[in-house]
């Protein structure tokens, strides 16, 4: 485990050094607080061993800045000084630390302070883990690993809010795979999942790295396009088309299958900057994919609108076919 020593005196370094990588500990050094700061800003450790007064930055400065700042996880902090007052003490603890040891420290005394460290660490560490695991379960779907719909909508509610604020365009293209129905009434439900995945996959690795994929429901996908008009989304949707349209399934249950999807696209910039409601948007592509699909599928639909007022006209989608 990697520890920072922050001690300006070098024999002190020195000992510590050779006392910790004895016991398996990998450690780094600093002369000063400043220097342990500057490398914190470049290489977060988070078990730290600090003396208390030093030149430039003293050890109670470089733990309020620690504690200050936003790591991406927690720093265990000892101050090792020879400074020994029971006002010192708590002094120290009431600045962050976690701990205190006084010099001239006993070695045993040392590792078992680092040891209670390491426990409490590696216990954040998993802690930690299973919170992300806990969100990511939350927020994506199971079976392709796309956002599920409740975090596409958190996503897409985000992304037009900021699209507002900075007056850019903003677009949504629904996907629906075709005939999925078929898939599943012939092959079975595990190929249909099986082909779901797939098709997932060649989506999200088709989109720019700020666009969002989403599970919307069954067969359908939902791409959230930021800061993007009606012309670049219908390229977007395009794109995908054509790529799912061409790609051979070969499945893992040894299934061979060719898919086509059909797209829905809705956009804010065909409303001529008046405020429009997410759902109204969703209603929009929903309109779109409809209307794509009744033309025929494997095909990408635009809806288009010259105003809009309390109830928005609507007209025949732009039709793209492959």
């Amino acid at each position: 485990m990697r520890i920072l020593i922050v001690d300006d005196d070098v024999i002190t370094r020195r000992v510590l050094e050779i006392t910790l990588r004895k016991h398996g500990y990998n450690p780094l050094m600093a002369i000063n607080g400043q220097q342990a700061w500057e490398f914190l800003q470049q290489d977060f450790v988070p078990l730290i061993l600090t003396d208390w007064i030093m030149p430039s930055m003293d050890g109670i400065e470089l733990i309020q800045r620690i504690r200050a700042a936003n790591f991406p996880s927690y720093s265990y902090i000892i101050i090792l000084t020879a400074l020994n007052t029971q006002r010192d003490i708590v002094h120290g603890l009431e600045a962050g630390a976690d701990d205190f040891l006084i010099k001239p420290f006993h070695e045993g005394e040392l590792l078992a302070r680092l040891n209670i460290a390491r426990r409490i660490l590696e216990l954040e560490q998993s802690l930690r883990e299973t919170r992300d695991q806990l969100y990511h379960q939350a927020t994506h779907d199971s079976l392709t690993g796309l956002l599920n719909r409740m975090a596409i909508i958190d996503r897409a509610t985000m992304e037009l809010e900021r699209s507002r604020r900075a007056h850019q365009p903003f677009s949504l293209a629904l996907i629906d795979i075709d005939h999925f129905k078929r898939v599943n009434d012939t092959f079975g439900h595990l190929v249909g999942n099986e082909a779901l995945v797939v098709v997932a996959q060649i989506v999200k690795g088709l989109v720019r790295s700020y666009d969002s994929v989403g599970r919307w429901g069954g067969e359908e996908l939902l791409l959230v396009l930021p800061d993007t008009d009606s012309a670049t989304a219908t390229q977007i949707a395009e794109r995908v088309r054509r790529a799912l349209s061409q790609h051979i399934f070969n499945l893992p249950s040894g299934v061979r299958l060719r898919l086509t999807v059909s797209v829905g696209i809705s956009c804010t910039d065909i409303y001529h900057n008046s405020y429009l409601l997410l759902d109204t948007l969703f209603q929009h592509a929903d309109e779109a994919l409809y209307i794509a699909k009744r033309s025929g599928r494997d095909q990408v639909a635009l809806f288009q609108s010259t105003t809009y007022t309390t109830e928005v006209p609507l007209k025949q989608p732009t039709i793209s076919a492959g």
